[in-house]
């Protein structure tokens, strides 16, 4: 039974690592002009309700963006739209390049095409005009800060009341198969009560928000708005893409009258002490689903022992060796049950042998055994179910963390990809054209640890155990070769601690 319990959770694992495995990889991207066209949109009309009454959103319109606008700083590069002052992407330089693409960025008034801009250093503006209206979109982007302050300005130059509804997209997310990063997209709002974490492929409204977000993997934009009340809603597209924004009631202005809406944005890393230092309540963005609060409580770990080592990858190494000894009494337990599991099986085999054909009778005998030993025998099985909430959080941390990108240690140059001891000329089945050395150790570690550990058993039993000596090692080498290789360091480590200890319970009579 313990057996079966074991390869259950095994199992269990292998499901959530594989869909990591081999969901799509993020691909090199080349530093080439932005061409984008927006032609798959429509120019239809939407409508969320709120309350009784129906909000009317319009939809961007197709336009072919003919020209961008780069706005360079030292650690990022804003791509804009002009004709409509929206923003398409942002380039982050600091260690690695990457890019978080908006597509319809902070768009408001998405039908009018914007005539004028003017750039400063910290500031660029848009202006658009016709007979009835004038709009003045002004962008404050100092340098070195990830805030940004955008100010939109409506003028009702006509005679008339002009009357319209305040909208503001602040992205467009890619649902599509063919997006690398779309598993790691998710949606965050802040209401005066709580916040919520929502997934982007579903409509959904909200009414008086404080603030919305949309994040990837490591990057996120925020929206604030600073003197209106807002509602938010999501919108799933026909394109495989989901639009978020916010709405505002609808708003009348007198003839001469103009009146001004004003936003904080944050366009940054999902880093929480850059985060707590401009708004602690925006730090709720980053959250690892079911066991967030674990997750988070190992990445302040692993940040107290970097700032005392100074390197990621022995920080690494400290967490994974604190962890052990904080579940070192569970694993004892694990492994002084499995060996006399192991201690009982030759007598276990030879009551299998004499009962095969009167089953009932030999379940009872069996209990019978472990009840005179006093063997529990879910007793290996329960340390490991409750470690296993620890290796979700840590998964979910690691595989997110902005800290490991572009991270260096002895041969591997960067802890949030794979090591690539070697790069090869041609490609390899299953470990493709680079080969990564931390997934062969950590296999052979783990095949090592089930040989030494196997009890002395014959039969079927002991071809069972071969067989599952072999095959688990290749299937976890197999499915972490493309892991991040932090994740794979501290699984490693763990695994070398679980074999040292493994051997001196072998040691002792």
């Amino acid at each position: 039974m313990e057996k079966r319990l074991v390869l259950a959770i095994a199992l269990s694992l292998l499901v959530l690592l594989t869909w990591s495995a081999f969901s799509p990889k993020p691909q090199p991207i080349e530093n080439k002009e932005v061409a984008y066209r927006d032609s798959q949109l429509s120019p239809s009309v939407s409508s969320i309700n709120q309350g009784s009454a129906p909000v009317v959103l319009v939809a961007p319109a197709p336009v072919d963006i003919k020209e961008t606008l780069k706005f360079t700083q030292d650690t990022r590069e804003i791509i804009f739209n002009p004709a409509k002052a929206e923003i398409l992407e942002v380039v982050f330089k600091d260690k690695l390049e990457h890019r978080l693409p908006l597509k319809h960025g902070l768009l408001s008034d998405g039908n009018f095409l914007f005539k004028q801009r003017s750039v400063t250093k910290d500031s660029i503006s848009f202006v658009y005009e016709d007979q009835s209206r004038r709009i003045i979109k002004r962008f404050k982007i100092p340098n070195n800060s990830y805030v940004i302050e955008l100010e939109i300005q409506t003028k009702n130059l006509s005679s008339k009341p002009l009357t319209f509804t305040p909208q503001l997209i602040l992205g467009t997310l890619d649902l599509s198969a063919k997006n690398p990063h779309s598993r790691y997209q998710d949606i965050f709002l802040g209401g005066k009560e709580k916040t919520m974490h929502l997934a982007a492929g579903k409509d959904f409204n909200s009414q008086d928000v404080k603030f919305i977000g949309l994040r990837d993997q490591y990057f996120c934009a925020i929206l604030e708005p600073s003197n209106i009340t807002l509602n938010a809603y999501i919108k799933k597209l026909p394109t495989q893409e989901s639009e978020i924004g916010l709405f505002a009631n609808e708003t009348t202005l007198q003839p001469g009258i103009q009146i001004g809406h004003f936003y904080k944005i944050y366009l940054g890393p999902q880093d929480l002490k850059i985060l707590n230092s401009i708004k602690p309540e925006w730090t709720a963005i980053v959250h690892f689903g079911t066991f967030d609060i674990i997750a988070q409580v190992l990445l302040q770990l692993l940040g107290f022992f970097h700032s005392l080592v100074h390197n990621w990858g022995w920080a690494l190494i400290m967490l994974s060796l604190a962890v052990y000894f904080l579940l070192f009494p569970l694993s004892i337990k694990q492994m002084r049950s499995m060996k006399e599991m192991q201690a009982l099986q030759p007598k276990i085999e030879a009551l299998r042998k004499e009962l095969k054909d009167n089953p009932q009778k030999l379940n009872k005998e069996i209990m019978g055994l472990y009840k005179e030993h006093k063997v529990n025998p879910l007793g290996g099985c329960l340390p490991l179910l409750l470690q296993m909430p620890i290796f979700f959080a840590l998964y979910q941390a690691l595989i997110r963390s902005t800290v490991l990108r572009g991270a260096q240690f002895l041969w591997i140059q960067d802890l949030s990809a794979p090591d690539k001891l070697f790069v090869l000329k041609h490609s390899l089945p299953f470990l493709g054209n680079q080969i990564n050395l931390l997934p062969i150790l950590m296999a052979i570690a783990m095949f090592v640890q089930q040989k030494i550990s196997m009890g002395k058993t014959t039969g079927d039993a002991a071809q069972q155990q071969k067989i599952m000596s072999i095959i688990m090692p290749v299937m976890f080498g197999v499915i972490f070769y493309q892991m991040p290789s932090g994740l794979v360091l501290y699984w490693f480590v763990n695994s070398m601690l679980m074999l040292l200890y493994q051997f001196r319970i072998n040691s002792q009579k």
